[in-house]
């Protein structure tokens, strides 16, 4: 029997942190033909109100990852344990340092990128750590 342990896995295991939020209704809007409610779904998601997330733009403090989005404008939001999120646009990816968000190509927000550490007003923002950053379009992140 092959040891268990001898395979990394940084992936779902199935149990997440996640709480419930409002959207902006800007950002992330419901929609019944989109899968899980959002084409806003899987992308980074920043505090842009009390009890309320909108999509992490550039330098945004971003607080997790959009899980789905319900008609009554309500959405679930992974907070913690290990997040999969795509960088933005060039975006600087290194292990082990924090993050903020980005912009896509399209200046989109919703991405992810590495603090810029000579920025002050990112420091207070940045959290987690990158742990793995060899698909760009799914980055994972310990939060």
């Amino acid at each position: 029997m092959s040891d268990p342990r001898a395979t990394v896995v940084l992936d779902d295991v199935g149990e997440f942190e996640a709480y419930t939020f409002l959207i902006d209704n800007s950002t992330i809007t419901y929609s019944s033909s989109q899968v899980n409610g959002s084409a806003s779904v899987g992308l980074a998601v920043k505090l842009s109100a009390a009890k309320t997330v909108a999509l992490a733009g550039d330098g945004d403090a971003v607080i997790g990852k959009l899980i789905q989005v319900f008609a009554d404008n309500t959405a679930t939001v992974q907070v913690g344990d290990i997040l999969v999120l795509p960088a933005g646009n060039g975006a600087s990816l290194t292990l082990g340092k924090k993050i903020v968000g980005a912009l896509n190509a399209s200046s989109a927000p919703g991405y992810i990128r590495e603090v810029a550490t000579g920025t002050a007003a990112e420091l207070g923002k940045a959290r987690g750590a990158i742990l793995d950053a060899g698909t760009t379009t799914a980055v994972k992140v310990l939060m």
